[in-house]
């Protein structure tokens, strides 16, 4: 972002002006939950309370989530709570988001986009620009200035468990044109961009919310894959990036140390990939670091040792601002890096514009927010993702037959089978996945029969799916396994950190390919690697996403809709090479039976 001549003065004046206290402070960024708060809430208290005397530089903006459940809020309820925040505050906040998808990861009514390796699959960096600009039209009318994305890893680890589709893919010159190009998106509305999550956490199995990860390979390897999409971000002027709290032992072989509390990776990459920017850490709460500093704030004052300038999300905001301020009052830290670091930060605050307006009028999220053009944009991304792996029974594309009326929205076990059947293999029955797809697949065959499963009821239904699979004319097997936060699936028995399918899912859809293996259609709407598990499926699609725009291309495609673009920006061991994609043409005009993306 370009820092004016004007910012660069404020920044310093308000560093010369600031006590140790007020400085220390602006190095913390709590989490908050965008939503309606009274004033005299206990929340809205607490919030105040961070602001007014822990003097917090910023905050990160989230919805409240529950497991894998994420309660999706308004972009009024987000843009007014900023709103009276920001007025709470002497030196004006900063407001950081995960929009890796778009707003509509968070807030309702907001443009949504597929995941990083669905766009990664079009082969189109613009695509990646396009939708860093519009993420950062939105994100900037609700007040949020700084996205933390994109996702710099190359996914070479197909066991990946938590980064997996958030990566534009497994080649690293891919990645790196992918993550330039969402960088130049974002910084032509005013929007800082990170890039996460150094120095790579794609070769990893271990999801560091719930463990401590490790990425194995020696330097050579780094720096032929994973360093390549950083060094692209730097180039193109990335204005932070965000350490992972990974064990790297080429670069730091201290077992008592993960990346984001090690100087030597820290240094790397400051000095060695030339880094002048932002340094972060990912959120502080994570278990994969907490566990190695069970002390509150330890794990705080080891980063900042380690040259962070940013605390994410610390574990216990208190612990953290008072572990610096101790250190620094003992002479173990010296002041002079904690001025550097808030430099930093106030120099980003200028070149967002907040020395000069730190308030956003709720009046023009209308005019900004969800535009026609940028939900047609996100659809088309979707459509060009959609990748046809295998179709060996030539079973795509399917017929329709007509628009739906108003029929019931669920169908009892009770129901005769025949035509159509669609298994939806989801991870909670009560959560939204799905719903889209089928209310697109209703659209074109009235009477389809849809039967959703998640793990706590896939064994009991075996049979009677199995039963209505065998009369059945097709049979649509919907997967959706998403890389999240804290997911867990039980595999060969046990509970653990996974994006693969959970055993009793697994048995369910083996018998479909076993009882009908030449008209059932598996769609993965999540994790393409599912294939590996289960080589024998015969006609297999991948959206590499759960959104609603990717259930809406995935039945587009089905029906010959759309055109069969996308190629796979990563290798499916066992199924398929990377760069595979059958180019199955268009049979049907776009407009028949379908319906435009729900937001």
């Amino acid at each position: 972002m370009r820092l004016t001549r004007d910012g660069r003065k404020w920044a310093a004046r308000v560093l010369r002006k600031m006590t140790l206290e007020e400085k220390i402070g602006q190095m913390l960024m709590p989490y908050l939950e965008a939503g309606f708060y009274n004033a005299d809430s206990p929340e809205f208290v607490r919030l105040r309370g961070l602001v007014r005397d822990y003097h917090v530089g910023g905050f990160c903006v989230s919805v409240r989530a529950e497991g894998q459940f994420v309660f999706l809020n308004q972009p009024y309820e987000a843009a007014m709570l900023i709103n009276a925040l920001q007025r709470e505050a002497k030196v004006p906040l900063i407001f950081t988001a995960d929009f890796e998808r778009g707003l509509a990861m968070r807030f309702k009514a907001t443009t949504g986009f597929p995941h990083a390796m669905a766009v990664g699959a079009t082969g189109n960096p613009h695509y990646a620009e396009q939708e860093g600009a519009v993420t950062a039209q939105e994100a900037r009318a609700i007040g949020v200035e700084w996205n933390f994305f994109p996702v710099a890893d190359v996914n070479s680890n197909p066991a990946n468990p938590i980064i997996n589709t958030r990566s534009f893919g497994e080649d690293p010159q891919q990645v790196a044109d992918f993550v330039a190009a969402y960088i130049r998106g974002s910084h032509q509305f005013g929007m800082l961009a990170t890039a996460k999550h150094f120095p790579g956490h794609g070769d990893t199995s271990t999801d560091t919310h719930i463990g401590l990860a490790t990425a194995s390979g020696d330097k050579a390897r780094l720096e032929r894959v994973d360093l390549v999409p950083f060094r692209r971000a730097i180039a193109e002027g990335v204005d932070a990036v965000m350490v992972a709290h990974i064990r790297v032992p080429a670069l730091d072989p201290d077992p008592a140390r993960v990346a984001s509390t090690s100087p030597a990776i820290v240094g790397l990459l400051k000095n060695d990939l030339d880094f002048h920017g932002i340094v972060l850490p990912d959120a502080m709460d994570m278990q994969g670091l907490t566990d190695l500093y069970p002390q509150p704030g330890a794990e705080a004052l080891a980063a900042v040792e380690a040259g962070e300038d940013i605390l994410l999300k610390p574990a216990d905001v208190a612990a953290a601002y008072n572990a610096l301020l101790d250190a620094v009052r003992s002479g173990k830290l010296p002041e002079e890096r904690i001025d550097a670091s808030v430099l930093k930060i106030l120099e980003a605050k200028a070149s967002v514009g907040l020395d000069r307006a730190r308030l956003v009028d709720v009046h023009r999220l209308p005019d900004i927010i969800a535009r026609p053009e940028s939900l047609s944009l996100a659809q088309e991304i979707a459509d060009h993702a959609v990748t046809l792996v295998r179709n060996d029974g030539d079973a795509l594309p399917l017929k329709s037959q007509g628009t739906a009326g108003h029929g019931p929205t669920y169908d009892t076990l009770e129901r005769a089978g025949g035509g159509l059947l669609a298994v939806v293999f989801v991870d909670d029955l009560r959560g939204d996945n799905g719903r889209t797809f089928e209310h697109e697949l209703k659209a074109r065959v009235p009477d389809a029969d849809v039967i959703f499963v998640d793990r706590r009821t896939a064994a009991a239904m075996t049979g009677e799916v199995l039963r209505r699979a065998d009369r059945a004319d097709t049979v649509i097997a919907a997967v959706y396994v998403i890389p999240s936060a804290g997911r867990k699936a039980r595999i060969n028995g046990k509970l653990k950190a996974s994006a693969e399918v959970g055993d009793a899912e697994a048995e369910l859809l083996r018998g479909l390919l076993d009882t009908v293996p030449g008209k059932t259609v598996v769609v993965s709407l999540g994790n393409p690697y599912i294939a590996s598990e289960f080589p024998e499926i015969e006609t297999y699609l991948c959206t590499y996403s759960n959104m609603p725009v990717s259930e809406i291309s995935a039945v587009r495609a089905l029906f010959g809709e759309v055109p069969f673009r996308g190629k796979l920006p990563v290798t499916i061991p066992g199924y398929a090479a990377r760069g595979t994609g059958l180019t199955l043409p268009r049979s049907v005009p776009s407009s028949q039976g379908g319906s435009h993306a729900r937001h």
